[in-house]
């Protein structure tokens, strides 16, 4: 069978943060090639599959990838050689029984996912069709979504007197195609960048490039993002809407929410508060990790409160993890899930959390991570899978790569395809 794996290999390279990143090679009986590098991210929760590393201080302060190469190229290969890399459940099932663990600790879940996704190139490669055919039935191109802010302790560093919110982007309600999505948030962008110039906000360029402006405050910030809209000329919350990305589990501490750019500390009610209150104030549709990874009561308390007007988004708290999804539809908890491969080890198995999602009437957003390597596999993905939104796009850095694809798919697909729009977010609309 010509699409048989002939080997598997893998090679240390490094991210865009100058990390030690681990890259993979699925070769087929065929010559077909599938490379992938894991991504790691920086926000990582703590129910994530174990990212590998050598803890060697002497080597990149122990960020080392030899032990996940090692396992690539013994244990791994051993077990996938002369499989049919078509049968994608079938690979990732063999390396989750090889594996064995809850979280991947023993081969690495950096090791699995980076395999796990150079399989799926090599086998389109083989089949001779475009990599989000073999990933998927789905012919959806997601809502058009772009990053534009950054603050918080994790990217911005602790002390940095910015925003504590992590993220801030824009969703174009009214676009008609991704392609219009992009030009219309870049009107938005721009007007933007230049209102802080204008008030002569301090611009560190952090990580991809991305904007970090020093607020003085959480609310000046959500301020400022909503007068660029209407700058652009457009209306806030009817042509444009927020999202945010609070990654409240980096602030929470003692079971106290700590917000330094407002020098308050509240609890996990009053945490609920401030979001409604930012949610009435601002053209807010949007809130991922709202509260800590395991504030489960005040995730239910959240839902209940504001659950039918916003999406409320488990990124920390779910963790790609069916399981932990599972639990949230029993308590009534979030209404939406961040969905991120590497989280959870496998292209398969992020495959089965985006279908019970959708099966619970949840929301589906496929993110990338920081440091990733420029690698168009999420924007095949998220087209194949029909997620209907991305966390994959902003005006710096590799995100580039990601956005160029996504309109090469929309024009590959033409009329063929379809255009989630904010379908996807119709029911958190008046």
């Amino acid at each position: 069978m010509a699409s048989k794996i002939k080997c598997v290999r893998a090679r240390e390279v490094f991210d865009t943060r100058n990390i030690p990143a681990l890259e993979v090679d699925v070769i087929l009986e065929d010559g077909s090639l599938g490379r992938a590098i894991a991504p790691s991210g920086t926000s990582r929760g703590a129910n994530e599959s174990v990212d590998l590393r050598d803890n060697d201080q002497s080597y990149f302060k122990g960020m080392g990838v030899w032990k996940a190469i090692k396992n690539v190229e013994t244990l791994i290969d051993e077990v996938l050689r002369g499989n049919d890399a078509i049968d994608q459940e079938h690979i990732d099932r063999l390396m989750i029984e090889l594996d064995g663990t809850r979280n991947k600790s023993k081969l690495g879940g950096n090791a699995m996912i980076a395999t796990s996704i150079a399989n799926a190139k090599a086998a389109a490669e083989s089949l001779n069709i475009p990599l989000f055919e073999h990933l998927g039935k789905g012919k959806e191109i997601p809502l058009s979504w772009f990053l534009v802010m950054i603050g918080g302790p994790i990217y911005a560093g602790e002390g940095f007197k910015t925003s504590d919110i992590q993220e801030f982007a824009y969703y174009a309600l009214n676009s008609k195609s991704y392609r219009e999505g992009y030009t219309m948030t870049l009107d938005v962008y721009q007007a933007l960048r230049k209102t802080l110039e204008k008030k002569g906000y301090a611009l560190p360029r952090l990580g991809g490039g991305w904007l970090a402006p020093l607020f003085s405050s959480n609310d000046e910030a959500l301020s400022t993002m909503t007068k660029a809209i209407e700058e652009a000329g457009y209306s806030p919350g009817k042509d444009f809407a927020i999202y945010l990305d609070v990654a409240s589990t980096h602030f929470y501490k003692n079971g106290m929410y700590h917000l330094e750019a407002d020098n308050k500390t509240l609890t996990s009610q009053e945490m609920v508060d401030f979001l409604e209150d930012v949610c009435n104030a601002y053209p807010i549709i949007s809130i991922e990790d709202g509260l800590s990874e395991e504030d489960w009561e005040g995730w239910k308390f959240l839902t209940k409160k504001i659950g039918h007007r916003t999406q409320l988004v488990g990124d920390d708290i779910f963790a790609t993890s069916p399981q932990r999804l599972r639990k949230a539809i029993d308590m009534g908890v979030a209404n939406a899930i961040i969905i991120k491969p590497n989280q959870i080890g496998t292209v398969t198995e992020a495959i089965e959390t985006v279908n019970l999602a959708k099966a619970a009437g949840y929301g589906t957003i496929l993110s990338a991570r920081s440091g990733e390597i420029g690698d168009p596999f999420l924007s095949h993905f998220v087209v194949g899978q029909s997620i209907g939104q991305g966390k994959l796009t902003s005006f710096d850095g590799d995100e580039h790569i990601r956005l160029n694809e996504i309109l090469r798919i929309e024009e590959y697909l033409g009329q063929r395809g379809t255009y989630a729009g904010r379908k996807v977010l119709s029911r958190f609309m008046s």
